[in-house]
């Protein structure tokens, strides 16, 4: 069972919880990316490449047993902040239809560049099952 651990008197955070406390098994996704499983990008589109990248920590979440209202953190590297911000509603409907209604505590940050040149995001998570 996953705890949102929210400070008396803190505004509610939207889209993102400030803390989670969860036991049990413990899955570590490492940095997904926007390409399909055989490692080619369909599209160039950020919010594209952001719903494959959503759809590839769900697969990694599923071989461990794992569904996306387990996740306990997750951490967004994107290479453009402006292109971020200027999608918002775009990349929240894809984080719906991919995770559902379920906010971890998240970081998101801008990087310089990832090491596919074609990658526009990457995402790592981790998640809990409980015990």
């Amino acid at each position: 069972m996953h705890e949102i651990l929210q400070p008396e008197g803190w505004a509610k955070p939207i889209g993102y919880a400030n803390g989670i406390a969860a036991s049990g098994r413990t899955i570590f996704v490492g940095g997904q990316i926007g390409w399909n499983a055989q490692c080619q990008f369909e599209t160039d589109d950020f919010v594209g490449q952001v719903r494959q990248t959503l759809e590839n920590v769900v697969a990694v979440l599923k071989a461990g047993g794992a569904e996306p209202h387990h996740i306990t953190t997750m951490t967004w590297y994107f290479t453009d902040k402006k292109e971020y911000t200027e999608n918002l509603r775009g990349l929240g409907q894809a984080y719906r239809d991919v995770i559902g209604r379920h906010f971890p505590a998240m970081a998101a940050m801008q990087v310089v560049a990832l090491v596919e040149d074609r990658a526009k995001i990457e995402i790592q998570a981790t998640a809990v099952i409980p015990a």
